[in-house]
């Protein structure tokens, strides 16, 4: 039984959510990157550490999602399989994959990975595919991996993103649009996708875009209701460290004016 969840932080009393960037490293270079350039490429998740923090998390809250993504969180998948392990051992109900689905152009280690990420567990997979994504992610290989998650029984959609909005005409909307119905034969759809927020390399190569109005950004959370803990690849997460200090220390020492 969980015990209250305000007994621990007011301030997380509605957590509800998990998240993990495994790495900032990423098979693309993509012009919408909110990352920009991935100058932080050479951290990677700790899949031990972080796989302990979900199982504390979720003794105490009532963790709806546990979300893995990136960078391409495949270029590291054991701490991908070891953090699914927890959540799907913790009863976790949604337990989601976003990636750009290239990060071998092996065969059999794409086969590999999506055979073991169905046994651990992944039962939403979010698949990147975009004009943006597909300017220097070979589609092919992108749909090779598809097809073997859907064929363990991986649930998949397509998550694009769009730029301005989903309805609106320039060129990297007619192109996602193709990209998006070259799928439909698979039986693979998209869902809403997001909307490209002016950040990183949106900023520096899309800025003509965005001269008229700004997008709201879908990243920011209230400091004082937080729904999402958010581990980056170095272990920063709510004001604190996940390597330096346990992770429901720092959830009672998290303070919004930190």
């Amino acid at each position: 039984m969980k015990i209250g969840n305000n007994v621990l932080n007011q301030y997380l009393k509605n957590l509800n959510k998990i998240e993990f960037v495994i790495t900032y490293a990423c098979t693309g270079r993509c012009k919408h990157c909110s990352e920009g350039d991935h100058t932080n490429c050479g951290e990677r998740i700790d899949p031990f550490i972080a796989a302990e923090a979900v199982k504390k998390i979720a003794k105490v809250y009532d963790i709806k999602t546990v979300m893995t993504f990136g960078g391409e969180p495949l270029l590291y998948v054991d701490a991908v399989y070891e953090i699914m392990n927890a959540a799907k051992a913790m009863n976790i109900p949604k337990r989601q994959v976003i990636t750009n689905g290239y990060f071998s152009k092996k065969t059999e280690q794409i086969c590999s990975v999506a055979k073991h990420l169905a046994e651990c567990g992944v039962n939403d997979l979010l698949l990147s595919a975009d004009a943006f994504h597909q300017e220097t992610i070979p589609l092919e290989a992108v749909k090779i991996f598809a097809a073997e998650a859907k064929k363990n029984g991986i649930p998949i959609r397509l998550q694009p993103a769009w730029l301005v909005s989903p309805s609106d005409d320039n060129p990297y909307n007619r192109k996602t649009r193709e990209i998006l119905n070259s799928f439909a034969d698979m039986g693979i759809l998209a869902n809403e996708g997001n909307i490209i927020f002016p950040e990183g390399n949106a900023l520096k190569y899309l800025a003509e875009y965005f001269k008229d109005k700004l997008p709201e950004n879908p990243y920011i959370e209230d400091p004082c209701d937080v729904r999402c803990a958010s581990f980056s690849p170095n272990g920063d997460v709510l004001g604190g460290n996940m390597y330096q200090s346990d992770i429901i220390e720092i959830i009672k020492l998290y303070s919004p004016q930190k």
